[in-house]
């Protein structure tokens, strides 16, 4: 075969590579599948000093930032469904992080308190997302940047 045949060969397997819509490497959906199983390999790395699991740390942000949750509001903001809110609420409660208590307004209704240690979990967990900026190399101006496109993302799809 002559240089010049196998270079058109070559060419036209790359041109029929560039027609594929399905290459995977190429769908949105992937990419931000991959990022996002790269991402929560790195939370379970930064964590482990902290001793809790990606899905614990979210719920505990939650928490940090408005102690007394509802389970019900707090499955809402980590968007979980309350069959999965439970099981994850009472591994907190084992590690001594939350506890939860029936409303005295509305026995129905189980809010979720921060214990002593969760609360104090929470000065340890001020490096977390300056550690994963760093292992991402994303600035504080980069990272808003980028939730604000994810969200933007979302809204579409909502």
């Amino acid at each position: 075969m002559t240089a010049l045949l196998a270079t058109e060969i070559d060419m036209a397997k790359d041109a029929v590579k560039d027609d594929n819509p399905l290459r995977i490497s190429d769908q949105l959906c992937f990419a931000l599948y991959s990022t996002s199983r790269a991402i929560t390999k790195q939370y379970a790395i930064l964590l482990r000093d902290l001793g809790v699991t990606y899905p614990q740390y979210l719920a505990l942000l939650a928490l940090w930032e408005k102690d007394g949750l509802a389970v019900q509001e707090l499955a809402r903001i980590l968007e979980l469904e309350g069959a999965t809110t439970t099981p994850l609420l009472q591994r907190l409660e084992k590690l001594d992080l939350v506890s939860r208590q029936r409303s005295s307004e509305d026995e129905r209704r189980v809010n979720v308190f921060l214990t002593k240690k969760g609360k104090g979990l929470r000065a340890k967990a001020l490096k977390v997302p300056e550690a994963l900026g760093c292992a991402l190399g994303v600035d504080d101006k980069r990272a808003h940047k980028l939730i604000a496109q994810m969200n933007e993302l979302k809204k579409h799809l909502e």
